[in-house]
């Protein structure tokens, strides 16, 4: 399966859209890459892709990861150390039962613009928008062909 398959070119737009429309109410970056597939630990994984995208980068070290593999049908949530450092620890419970949801009932692009919301309205509260702040990372998804 392709990654079109998975995620429609429209609806690739229309994540780049609800990252946009999240960043505006906090300084914290969304990034979403999707992959066919993610050998062994998702976490080890994604951490691995973090580091590769750069997402480390930003000025407050508050970026978030949405890593997804939909042929094995594994994904992951990951914020950079400063998120780390003052949320709870179960911080992203919420994004993760929801994303589980969608993606249960294929509704895999419904699910990913729901979770970005939801971090970006659970960012604002720690990281909230100032005027200085700039867009640090692409709003566009980034994937990989194979990820194995």
């Amino acid at each position: 399966m392709a990654l079109v398959d998975f995620i429609s070119v429209e609806g690739q737009e229309r994540i780049a859209r609800a990252i946009t429309q999240a960043e505006k109410c906090t300084s914290g970056e969304i990034c979403v890459h999707i992959t066919p597939k993610c050998r062994g630990d998702v976490m080890k994984r994604a951490k691995l892709k973090f580091d590769q995208l750069g997402l480390y980068k930003t000025m407050r070290r508050n970026a978030v990861l949405i890593y997804i593999a939909y042929q094995d049908r594994k994904f992951a949530i990951l914020g950079d150390y400063g998120i780390d450092q003052v949320v709870p620890p179960d911080f992203w419970r919420q994004e993760k039962d929801t994303l589980a949801k969608y993606l249960a009932d294929h509704r895999q692009l419904d699910g990913i613009c729901e979770v970005v919301k939801q971090i970006g309205d659970s960012l604002s509260s720690y990281f909230p928008a100032d005027r200085e702040d700039i867009n640090e990372i692409s709003n566009e998804v980034t994937y990989d062909e194979d990820d194995s």
